[in-house]
């Protein structure tokens, strides 16, 4: 076999390197090395063996290397000095002397154990390289397409040079997902692992829903009305509160847009989910009765030291704080934090009627009467602690 019935593996590999954009010098060495491999495994399993591939010429040679001893005690690996001189005259003790190796020794078994080597080696680099792109896209929104489900109910998403997961836990409940549909997914997690990158998916993650919002709401992209917090339930209904850094502005309409038309894009990429948009305070009171909405509260006492906060509501807005499994409660604890106590009174009015009592006569210099904060005390004697909620979203509904 002469060195023309050998095929141009420079020329193949620098093909395979544009078609798969691989590093065509990468690509080489993983080659000299997998050929290196198979030769020593297949023909000459003792010897030390070195590949070298000349990216220009083409030419391949595959060269045993012993090293220049004394005294031989392994003839595989080493020449005694006096053999080694008469090869060379100005070889010394501790260097290494090359032997090319006949072309016919390359066997269809080297030659094939290599290319399996190879094309395991080209694996390995795709993966890395969809790795260290993707791995700098970790927190990023992008466009997806959907190419299977498989039977655990995960979908598989084409990034376009990657592939990535969205199980169950990630998906927007009940949205039902077909071949070839287009989607956004929020890249949560991209980590190795021993057969490949792993990507992890999410369209439930809470900032798919911020990202969506910048993406649709210029006042919110550019930096006027700001996001401060987000509580959400995939699928069902999320709290958004928001504040405007111009007092021209109005953050909840800059949110909504003309005839809704701008939280309806948001809520129309995420399968009709109910958006709540509510205007966060710096005051925490006030803060958590916006969270409440639609429902109308009465007084609020916060502990800040603990994270809880006590919430007094009359029967008929009860239900409508509440909301549908807890969940209005849920999220409002979510969205600012504390653990919300809900306790129902018979007449805000009252209680309202009480405080304003009490203020004029502070404002005139009167005394509080006995009476007067026995009445006031009274409203909260008398009131019921019906729900609780907490920032992790657990909830409790007491009689």
């Amino acid at each position: 076999m002469t060195q023309s019935d050998i095929p141009n593996f420079a020329e193949a590999l620098r093909e395979v390197a544009q078609l798969r954009n691989i590093n065509e010098l990468a690509l080489i060495e993983a080659f000299e090395q997998s050929l290196s491999q198979a030769y020593t495994r297949n023909v000459e399993p003792d010897k030390r063996v070195e590949v070298h591939l000349d990216p220009e010429s083409g030419e391949l040679e595959v060269l045993i290397v012993r090293e220049v001893v004394e005294k031989v005690e392994d003839e595989n690996v080493q020449i005694s000095l006096a053999d080694a001189l008469e090869l060379d005259p100005e070889v010394e003790i501790g260097m290494e002397m090359e032997f090319p190796v006949d072309q016919e020794k390359f066997s269809r078994i080297a030659l094939q154990a290599a290319k399996q080597t190879l094309t395991q080696k080209m694996r390995e680099t795709e993966r890395n390289l969809v790795f260290n792109e993707y791995k700098d896209k970790e927190g990023q929104v992008i466009n997806a397409t959907v190419v299977r489900m498989d039977n655990k109910q995960n979908y598989f998403v084409e990034l376009g040079s990657g592939e990535a997961i969205l199980p169950p836990r990630e998906q927007i409940p009940g949205e039902r997902l077909l071949n070839g549909n287009r989607v956004k997914v929020y890249l949560k997690e991209v980590r190795k692992t021993p057969k490949g990158p792993t990507i992890l998916a999410s369209r439930a993650d809470e900032r798919l829903l911020d990202y969506l919002l910048k993406q649709e709401i210029p006042e919110v992209a550019n930096g006027i009305v700001e996001i401060k917090a987000i509580s959400r339930e995939a699928g069902q209904r999320s709290k958004v509160a928001v504040y405007s850094h111009n007092s021209n502005v109005d953050p909840i309409g800059a949110c909504i847009g003309h005839r809704g038309n701008r939280i309806q894009a948001v809520t129309g990429e995420l399968g009709r989910e109910r958006v709540d948009v509510i205007l966060w305070d710096s005051n925490t009171r006030e803060f958590i009765r916006n969270a409440l909405s639609p429902a109308k509260v009465g007084f609020i006492e916060v502990n800040a030291d603990t994270g809880e906060a006590a919430v007094t509501v009359t029967s008929d807005q009860l239900s409508l704080a509440i909301g549908k499994g807890g969940q209005n409660v849920r999220l409002a604890a979510k969205l600012t934090g504390f653990k919300i106590d809900l306790r129902e009174t018979q007449a805000v009015s009252d209680l309202d009627a009480a405080m304003q009592q009490a203020m004029q006569d502070e404002a005139g210099g009167a005394e509080t009467s006995s009476s007067a904060k026995s009445a006031f005390d009274a409203l909260f004697k008398d009131a019921k602690s019906v729900a609780t909620a907490s920032p992790d979203g657990t909830q409790d509904i007491q009689d």
